[in-house]
C-alpha cells in the first residue's frame, strides 16, 4: 500500500511539473504560430491542451470524485477546436490558465482519500470500470504527449 500511495503522490507532482514545463516550452517560441508536429501551431496546441485538461480530463476526474459511476461522452478534439479556438487569445493567457487549472486539480487530488482513487466511471465507447486513477494518468499522458510535440518542434 505504501508504494501505491507514493506512486500517487509522484503522479500528482509530475502533473504539475509537466504543466510548468509545457508552459515554458510554449513560451520558448518567438512566434506562437510556428507549426508544431502535424498541422497545429504552438498556439493551437496550447489551447487544445488547456481545454482538454479542463473540460475533458479535469471534468472526468471531478465528476468521478463527486458522482456515483458517471458516464462520459467521447470528445472530438477537432470539432471542439473548429468551434472554440480563438487565434486572438494571448498565448500567455492560455498557458497561465492551463497551469492554474492543473494546480487547482493537483490540490484537489492531494486531498482525496485513498479509497477515492478507485472510484469508477463509464465511457460511452471505452466501457466501464474506469477509475479516478486512470483519468489522472491519462491526463498526465496527454500533457506529456503535447510537451514532447513542442520539444520536437523546438529542435527543428
Amino acid at each position: 500500500m505504501k508504494e501505491l500511495i507514493e506512486y500517487r503522490e509522484k503522479l500528482i507532482a509530475r502533473i504539475e511539473e509537466a504543466a510548468q514545463e509545457f508552459r515554458a516550452a510554449c513560451e520558448s517560441f518567438s512566434d506562437p504560430f510556428t507549426k508544431g508536429e502535424g498541422e497545429w501551431t504552438v498556439h493551437q496546441i496550447a489551447s487544445h491542451t488547456r481545454d482538454v485538461d479542463k473540460i475533458v480530463y479535469g471534468e472526468r476526474i471531478r465528476r468521478t470524485l463527486n458522482e456515483a459511476n458517471p458516464e462520459f461522452k467521447s470528445f472530438d478534439a477537432d470539432a471542439w477546436m473548429a468551434t472554440n479556438y480563438d487565434k486572438d487569445e494571448p498565448l500567455s493567457k492560455i498557458v497561465n490558465a492551463f497551469l492554474e487549472n492543473v494546480q487547482d486539480l493537483c490540490k484537489t487530488l492531494q486531498a482525496v482519500p485513498r479509497e477515492a482513487w478507485s472510484r469508477e466511471s463509464r465511457h460511452e465507447t471505452m466501457g466501464g470500470e474506469l477509475t479516478l486513477q486512470l483519468w489522472v494518468e491519462w491526463n498526465l499522458a496527454h500533457i506529456e504527449e503535447h510537451l514532447l510535440t513542442l520539444k520536437n518542434a523546438q529542435k527543428q
